[in-house]
């Protein structure tokens, strides 16, 4: 049976977390910024250091924050990690799984020209140019892939939707190994960086029809080799 003053902890160690997730709303927080210290939430919250400890470690528990030599307590996203990994160890590489992902980032990817056109200022366009460049010279399919998801995240990204950047960022493992078929190919590499630059070309034209119709066909490009990988395996089984 639980004691009043166990209750009475409980209940001040709550809300404390809730004050301390306020915090991190009002101020826009993100992940690798440093929570201010025991100390000074204390202070902040008219609250005792050993209830703002017992916070921290609601928090840590969450996988919200972690405590780090020399910086305190910084916030993390390790349940998002946890849910990368998830999907990452659930997901077969085929032509159905293909088509489940690539149609989730047709709805997110094609529909970004407005957001885009609003956010995406020429020094991002730059950055995202020297990104697809950069597949050129990828060492190998490992590599390509990573420079080919960044490229489709830095267009997310200068959308300025956090919580989509959030979700698609959370696909990347997933994203990722359906990016790595082909890539060993330096043909492949090349069409890649061709259609990233036709993309690049219809938003620096201000072309909506342009944009939604090179990103339709770099979306569905990657098909033959998932389904070429998946006839390999299957015939391997019989």
């Amino acid at each position: 049976m639980k004691l009043p003053d166990q209750d009475n902890k409980a209940s001040a160690v709550d809300e404390v977390v809730a004050q301390i997730r306020a915090l991190i709303r009002e101020r826009g927080l993100g992940v690798g910024d440093v929570l201010p210290s025991e100390i000074e939430l204390a202070d902040m919250f008219a609250s005792s250091r050993n209830t703002v400890r017992e916070a921290f470690r609601t928090l840590k528990a969450y996988g919200i924050a972690e405590s780090r030599q020399k910086l305190g307590a910084v916030l993390t996203d390790q349940h998002q990690n946890a849910m990368r990994d998830l999907f990452a160890f659930a997901m077969d590489i085929s032509a159905d799984a293909f088509q489940d992902i690539q149609g989730y980032r047709r709805l997110t990817e094609m529909n970004l020209f407005d957001l885009l056109v609003g956010h995406l200022t020429a020094e991002r366009l730059a950055d995202i140019e020297a990104v697809n460049a950069a597949i050129l010279c990828a060492g190998g399919p490992e590599e390509a892939s990573e420079l080919d998801f960044r490229f489709h995240m830095l267009l997310v990204e200068a959308a300025g939707n956090r919580t989509l950047t959030e979700t698609y960022g959370m696909l990347k493992p997933v994203i990722q190994r359906l990016m790595m078929a082909g890539k060993s190919k330096r043909s492949t590499l090349k069409s890649v960086f061709i259609e990233h630059q036709a993309i690049v070309e219809a938003l620096r034209a201000n072309d909506r029809i342009a944009y939604a119709y090179h990103m339709d066909r770099h979306l569905s490009a990657g098909l033959v080799f998932i389904s070429n990988t998946a006839r390999r395996a299957g015939s391997g089984n019989k």
